[in-house]
């Protein structure tokens, strides 16, 4: 090993300088000197042996080539790092499997079964339940019923139903059998419409209209109360921004007579006497003004 080492170093030195025979003898000139100086004797055809060696590359390394071999063997040296790199990837690869499962083809799947249950249930009740309920909501507002507007929308509703039910459209069904339900319920419905006069509310209110600042427009706060005094909540449209809302007070738009005649009513002795605007019946569909109305209606003031 010593003089492989020595050879190899000294090889190294002189090779860009001496050709083939002076570079031998220039080797073996060296390590005749190297060993002597170390009280060494080695004999020539020893260092002769080394030298040809050197030659022959029998001490140089010389890496395999590709193989399959070879790649497996790199692959079992390499196992720690491989192995933490496949489990990695593995880790990786079940997360993106179960996020890709959970996230989309459960909920996907989940959702065309109730598509399909939803279908089949819709298929029974447009064959049973929805003819019989659309026909027997159009009977029951016909009970109620005292005008004949409101006989003439149940049969409309009644015809919308119908022809939901023709073309297999279960939700258009249902929702002509909820309007038959509301139309008998606001048939059913009977309260006062009565002006408010509580001490700290006011009574009635005045606008100045967008179209028309020299004008303007007269309310009266009113409130629906029932036979048996309760306060309704009812849908009320704001002639003034078109929204509708569930109030249980607004102001209904009269002219200035009427609106000064409250007044002089409530300024004799801070009470309105004649607090009935109008009043809504049973079995109709419009409220019966005791006193002249313009039509319009606010839900703030």
């Amino acid at each position: 090993m010593d003089v492989v080492d020595t050879l190899r170093h000294q090889e190294n030195l002189v090779s860009r300088e001496l050709g083939e025979e002076d570079r031998d003898a220039q080797l073996l000139h060296r390590l005749r000197e190297i060993y002597s100086g170390q009280g060494i004797e080695v004999p020539d055809r020893i260092l002769l042996e080394g030298v040809r060696a050197l030659k022959e590359q029998r001490f140089v390394y010389t890496p395999p080539g590709p193989s399959f071999a070879r790649t497996v063997a790199r692959a079992w040296v390499n196992r720690g790092n491989i192995g933490r790199r496949l489990l990695s990837l593995l880790t990786l690869l079940a997360f993106g499997w179960g996020a890709y499962h959970f996230g989309v083809v459960e909920p996907a799947r989940q959702r065309k079964a109730q598509e399909q249950a939803q279908a089949e249930r819709n298929q029974i009740e447009l064959a049973e339940r929805l003819p019989a309920a659309l026909e027997q909501g159009h009977e029951d507002v016909l009970r109620e019923a005292q005008v004949p507007a409101a006989r003439e929308t149940a049969d409309r509703i009644l015809a919308d139903g119908k022809a939901a039910i023709s073309r297999r459209d279960a939700e258009g069904a249902r929702q002509a059998i909820n309007d038959l339900e509301v139309l008998r319920a606001d048939l059913r419905r009977e309260y006062v419409l009565r002006i408010v006069s509580r001490p700290g509310e006011p009574t009635g209110v005045w606008r100045v209209p967008q179209r028309n600042p020299a004008g303007r427009n007269y309310y009266l706060i009113v409130e629906p109360v029932t036979p048996d005094g309760r306060i309704l909540s009812l849908p009320v449209t704001s002639e003034e921004n078109g929204r509708t809302a569930t109030t249980s007070k607004w102001g209904v738009r009269v002219d200035e007579a009427t609106a000064r005649q409250v007044e002089r009513d409530k300024n004799d002795d801070g009470i309105v006497q004649r607090n009935r605007l109008g009043e809504k019946r049973r079995g109709q569909l419009d409220v019966n003004y005791l006193m002249p109305v313009l039509g319009g209606a606010i839900t703030q003031w």
